[in-house]
């Protein structure tokens, strides 16, 4: 989730294929290297018997340990991981596969509860050690697909909406998530720790949580793929929210491919989460719509008003989109330019979205802190959160503000009131007929495609999904600027940014589609290096 983020640019990088240890030939078979290792290549390995998800566990747990202590991407590492990945390699033995996902580590963002050891704390020492009944839907998902938590992610403190002079990543209860690209690099927020852990070979992929922009933007800025999902595809039932009219969970990975597995595993109705009941129809089949040719014909609009700024580092950014229509041109993409957002500008003025957020948040974080089974610092409200927040000295009040939890606590309406209501109706508008509707419905186009650092808002106000794939890296030439608190560089040389493909709700396998097709044209995670990577590898614990 994102709002009110510090340094709202997030400039991405493509990461390279790191070929260490891990090309170790095994039974004359080479083991994947754990920085760009995909489902495919995991689960061929598991089957065949050269390593197992005890080993995975493992060797994921040492590289979180060799880079942690710099990039503070991971809060905590699951101490069931072992059992877990024992048990999983036990049904393997006797033929019994849940699916692709069997035996593989995940990470989940440290704001989506799981019913186990580990703490789910937003960031915050307010309610470290609480406890929950159960897994949130999606993590139950996981574990019947058969995929091992491996820890949690770290994350921008209350997915970023708690202060406005804060740094993207940094929490109290996980310290600042620094990103691989370049030191003391901005790793975007909110899911920051999930888009670093995905993007080094921490785990397999992770999951993120998103209001505005905090799947995409540090997928983006860490060279990975993100899915922003439609709001309800995913259950958020158990994930601390700010609004269940924005919220949404999905996933960051390496490839297209993966992220697709993991929406696959969390996509579904849930009946504790009503906005799952929109569901039409059955979930479709995510990794069969990663077809190269998924681009043959469709019609791609460009709204081109949304990023005209020629200023640099946008600019060359803006050079590396216009060469990628080509790339899709190639694909047999019918590319529509000029298909702008008629009520853009309104949008970068409105209120509404803040008010239907704060509006929300109260009401919601409340419902969530009443379903705790165990709240040793009885936290009952936003009030209390605040409270804590502004006595708690880790928590480094008034360094780093409370002015949205202030802001919110003082708005003179509810998610009830007419106000609310008016403000998200004025949302539909700005992001469906004066927005992305709009463009689709009056230039008759399956998506658009637009830089990942301008996607995120208009399809944020109307729930709407985006899936967003590596274009290119900063220039050596690049000048390094730091972030608006001084504590993170905003823009340096190989710096990653993203391409973006939205769509109307419910549109995931075209967009999925889509974005394979440009993927497998072009590569480019893999033509750029982080300048910090875990060396282990498979090899380096097989049979220990």
């Amino acid at each position: 989730m994102r709002f009110y983020q510090v340094g709202r640019l997030a400039l991405s990088l493509p990461l390279l294929g790191f070929a260490g240890p891990g090309s170790f030939a095994q039974n004359g078979t080479s083991l994947p290297s754990l920085l760009d290792a995909t489902v495919d290549e995991l689960a061929a390995g598991l089957g065949a018997k050269l390593f197992t998800s005890v080993d995975l566990v493992k060797a994921y747990t040492k590289r979180i340990l060799e880079v942690n202590n710099e990039l503070h991407a991971i809060t905590e590492i699951n101490p069931d991981a072992l059992k877990i990945a024992k048990d999983l390699d036990y049904e393997r033995k006797f033929g019994r596969l849940r699916g692709p996902l069997h035996g593989l580590p995940i990470l989940i963002k440290n704001n989506i509860a799981a019913a186990d050891l580990m703490n789910n704390t937003a960031g915050s020492y307010a309610l470290l050690g609480a406890r929950v009944s159960r897994d949130a839907t999606v993590v139950a998902k996981l574990r019947k697909a058969g995929v091992i938590i491996l820890g949690k992610a770290n994350m921008s403190q209350w997915a970023n909406f708690r202060s406005s002079n804060s740094s993207n990543g940094w929490s109290a209860h996980g310290g600042q998530v620094y990103g691989a690209y370049y030191p003391q690099q901005d790793p975007s927020g909110s899911s920051s720790g999930s888009g670093v852990g995905s993007s080094l070979g921490l785990a397999l992929a992770a999951l993120g949580t998103e209001t505005d922009g905090s799947i995409l933007s540090p997928a983006q800025a860490n060279n990975i793929v993100g899915i922003k999902p439609t709001v309800g595809l995913t259950s958020g039932a158990l994930a601390i929210p700010i609004s269940p009219r924005q919220d949404t969970i999905g996933p960051l990975a390496r490839t297209v491919k993966d992220a697709a597995y993991v929406l696959q595993a969390i996509a579904g109705k849930d009946p504790l989460d009503n906005y799952t009941s929109a569901i039409p129809g059955t979930i479709p089949n995510y990794v069969a719509a990663c077809k190269l040719d998924a681009l043959k014909g469709k019609r791609i609009g460009v709204p081109r008003n949304t990023f005209d700024t020629q200023t640099e580092p946008f600019a060359s950014m803006n050079r590396a989109f216009d060469a990628a229509l080509n790339v899709l041109k190639d694909a047999g993409a019918i590319i529509v330019d000029n298909t702008n957002y008629t009520a853009w500008d309104q949008l970068l003025q409105s209120p509404a979205e803040a008010q239907v957020l704060g509006a929300d948040f109260q009401a919601n974080l409340k419902q969530y802190l009443a379903q705790l089974t165990y709240n040793p610092k009885n936290m009952t409200s936003l009030a209390d959160v605040n409270q804590f927040t502004k006595t708690f000295l880790p928590e480094e009040y008034p360094s780093r503000d409370t002015f949205i939890f202030d802001w919110v606590l003082s708005l003179p309406f509810n998610n009830t009131s007419p106000e609310a209501w008016a403000a998200y109706q004025y949302n539909q508008y700005l992001g469906g007929t004066g927005g992305l509707l709009g463009a689709l419905q009056n230039y008759t186009l399956d998506a658009v495609v637009l830089p990942t650092r301008v996607s995120s808002s208009v399809s944020a106000i109307i729930g709407g999904p985006v899936v967003t794939v590596p274009l290119g890296a900063l220039a050596p030439d690049t000048p390094v600027v730091p972030n608006s608190r001084g504590d993170l560089v905003a823009s340096s040389p190989n710096y990653p940014f993203g391409i973006a493909f939205a769509g109307p709700h419910w549109s995931e396998a075209k967009l999925i589609g889509f974005a394979y097709a440009f993927e497998q044209r072009t590569n480019v995670r893999k033509q750029v290096k982080p300048y910090i990577a875990p060396k282990t590898e498979l090899v380096d614990v097989i049979g220990i």
